[in-house]
């Protein structure tokens, strides 16, 4: 049975007891706690009759979403884009560390297994796309995908939300750079080789670990490393530029492997490189700790006393500029471990931009089209 325990917005929810093993096997989370907004914390307890042997396994739930718009637009400083595409909700890799997992407390769901179960579909997201290109003086910018959900998440097979986003890009001849983990954007080479060729596409492969046993117990449903480096290559031979994303760093866990997997992404036609220290806003916190506890009892300590500090003593800051890299001796001996490598290897040498000036906004509704 669940039990609601009133919170207060400055008084923390009770600590939530792990959701039994068979109930989230494949899953990635330790816990089902509230999102931060709701009023009520339910903590799962045993009435005396082990009725919590009962509850069903989590399954991956889909729901559809009517947006209204498609494009988001950001003005953070220490990002390269301003606009971005999310084609879905939730995202069933079901990576621990998901800094997007907070976003699932503004649907009134849990961070932690709801955001890896329960998923939203956005089914007319290229149909809006059209429109919102089409908008009079709308002005081309590199579109980003993969910024907040992986676009080509398992549930991407069968709705293919992603490719129709694309197939709208590359026929206004739109930029456009992808970030995802799955080897599923080699069914979309297609569409994109033809859009490289022309300097409109190019994508970003995140690579946590070359340890198949830590990169099942961080992102279990995502594909495995050595089928990410297959893509790497598989994108790189069709002539798309790739950028191998060694995300996140996670001190004493995963840091020592930087070196070889840059080693490795430069052998498969990565072109360039970069990496993200471990963020842990809002939620991600206590699910992070939880999943330590867990996966790497022994480790546990150690690894948070590094994450804080590289953030000033806390386990999160999220001062621009920093966010992403941290800030110590921990994490500038990372950033330089980083750089060397990169100057061995020979990547992030060429620097490129995609091309604006062959945009070909599409006609509005009523519009005349052009003859020639």
């Amino acid at each position: 049975m669940a039990a609601l325990v009133r919170t207060r917005d400055f008084e923390p929810a009770p600590a939530s007891p792990g959701v039994e093993t068979q109930r989230r096997r494949g899953r990635g989370a330790v816990t089902n706690p509230v999102g931060r907004f709701e009023p009520y914390s339910r903590v799962l307890e045993d009435d005396g009759w082990e009725s919590l042997a009962d509850l069903p396994p989590f399954k991956t739930e889909i729901s559809f979403e009517a947006a209204r718009k498609i494009i988001t637009r950001n003005q953070s400083p220490d990002i390269s884009f301003d606009r971005s595409i999310n084609p879905y909700r939730g995202c069933e890799h079901g990576c621990v560390y998901c800094f997007a997992r907070p976003t699932h407390s503004y649907l009134g769901l849990s961070p932690g297994l709801d955001f890896e179960s329960k998923l939203t579909v956005k089914p007319n997201a290229a149909e809006l796309l059209g429109k919102e290109l089409a908008q009079p003086g709308y002005e081309v910018r590199t579109m980003a995908l993969g910024t907040n959900t992986d676009p080509y998440q398992p549930i991407e097979r069968d709705y293919r939300i992603t490719r129709s986003i694309l197939d709208v890009l590359a026929r206004t001849k739109h930029p456009v750079g992808i970030v995802t983990k799955s080897a599923l954007v080699q069914r979309d080479i297609d569409i994109l080789a033809p859009m490289a060729a022309e300097g409109l596409a190019r994508v970003a492969i995140s690579i946590t670990t070359l340890d198949p046993k830590l990169a099942r117990a961080l992102e279990p449903r995502a594909p495995t490393p050595p089928k990410r480096l297959e893509t790497v290559k598989a994108l790189a031979d069709a002539g798309i530029p790739v950028t191998v994303m060694v995300a996140p760093v996670i001190p004493a866990l995963n840091d020592e492997e930087i070196e070889r997997i840059l080693d490795a992404s430069k052998a498969a036609g990565a072109q360039s490189a970069g990496y993200v220290l471990l963020r842990l806003p809002y939620e991600i916190k206590d699910l992070f700790r939880e999943w330590l506890d867990e996966h790497r009892p022994g480790r546990a300590q150690h690894v948070m006393s590094l994450v804080k500090s590289t953030r000033g003593g806390k386990e999160y800051e999220a001062e621009w500029g920093k966010r992403m890299i941290g800030d110590g001796v921990y994490a500038w001996t990372i950033g330089r471990r980083f750089e060397l490598a990169c100057k061995r290897l020979g990547l992030n040498e060429k620097k490129f931009s995609l091309r604006k000036d062959l945009f070909q906004p599409p006609a509005r509704p009523g519009e005349q089209l052009n003859l020639f």
